[in-house]
């Protein structure tokens, strides 16, 4: 996969609490990823991009939501989130990373 493409893959971290947790106790970042992206395409771009270990990528795809809007029902778009396991001992630096 070309450089151009790996940081296309990646679109943006998740941050929450929820997300938080997840990090603390097992090690695993969570990353919105493109709704084309494949497992093996989103463990290239994260060890190439933050040089790190990936163990295990888990792939889900979240359903938009359904807003009222003032011009009536409006929905959200629907999008991909990877759930990324680090090798032991492997951390991910967003500020040094530029995420």
């Amino acid at each position: 996969m070309n450089a151009e493409k790996m940081y296309q893959v990646i679109l943006a971290p998740v941050v929450s609490e929820k997300t938080n947790e997840i990090y603390e106790a097992s090690n695993q970042w969570v990353f919105k990823v493109r709704k084309d992206a494949t497992k093996p395409e989103i463990k290239e771009a994260v060890e190439t991009l933050f040089k790190v270990e990936v163990v295990n990528v888990s792939i889900l795809n979240v359903k938009g939501k359904t807003k009222r809007t003032r011009h009536g029902m409006g929905v959200r778009s629907d999008w991909k989130k990877a759930y990324i396991r680090l090798g032991e001992g492997q951390e991910i630096d967003l500020e040094k990373a530029g995420a």
